[in-house]
């Protein structure tokens, strides 16, 4: 029964949505401890690989059927958490004052529409950011679970 009632469950992800909220959830404190100064190498080494190695390990423990979508969906979320928190502490980030447009650019639009302009390429890259690491752990799990699971 248990297997009938779970079969529908995430199947085009692989994994829940509160699976794939959590998992993306991981990768908050490294984004929090960026904005508010940088931590020791070794923490930030931590706090970079260790939420990938467990998307990683998930995706191989719950034997997803396709670990590069789950992944991609886990990175998506994690982009969107990372572009929220970057905007959450902008002011933070940014103590010393915010970016500005330069070159020719320089003044010409107001502060508002800048800040504005400067806050969606940020957010733009967060999301980028988010489906790369996605992309490249979910390679990483579909390589790893076809050499795992080969019959």
């Amino acid at each position: 029964m248990d297997a009938g009632r779970n079969a529908g469950k995430g199947r085009l992800l692989g994994l829940s949505l509160p699976w794939i909220a959590g998992l993306a959830l991981l990768g908050v404190p490294r984004v929090v401890a960026h904005d508010l100064g940088p931590p020791p190498q070794a923490v930030n080494l931590v706090l970079v690989l260790a939420p990938i190695a467990a998307w990683i390990a998930v995706a191989l423990w719950k034997r997803v059927p396709n670990p590069l979508v789950t992944l991609l969906a886990v990175g998506l979320v994690y982009g969107v958490l990372l572009g929220a928190v970057h905007q959450v502490l902008w002011t933070q980030a940014f103590a010393d004052g915010a970016p500005a447009l330069g070159g020719n650019l320089a003044g010409t639009l107001s502060p508002a529409a800048e800040d504005l302009l400067l806050r969606g390429a940020a957010m733009v890259s967060s999301l980028f950011t988010g489906v790369l690491v996605g992309l490249i752990s979910g390679l990483v799990a579909l390589g790893l679970s076809r050499a795992l699971h080969r019959n």
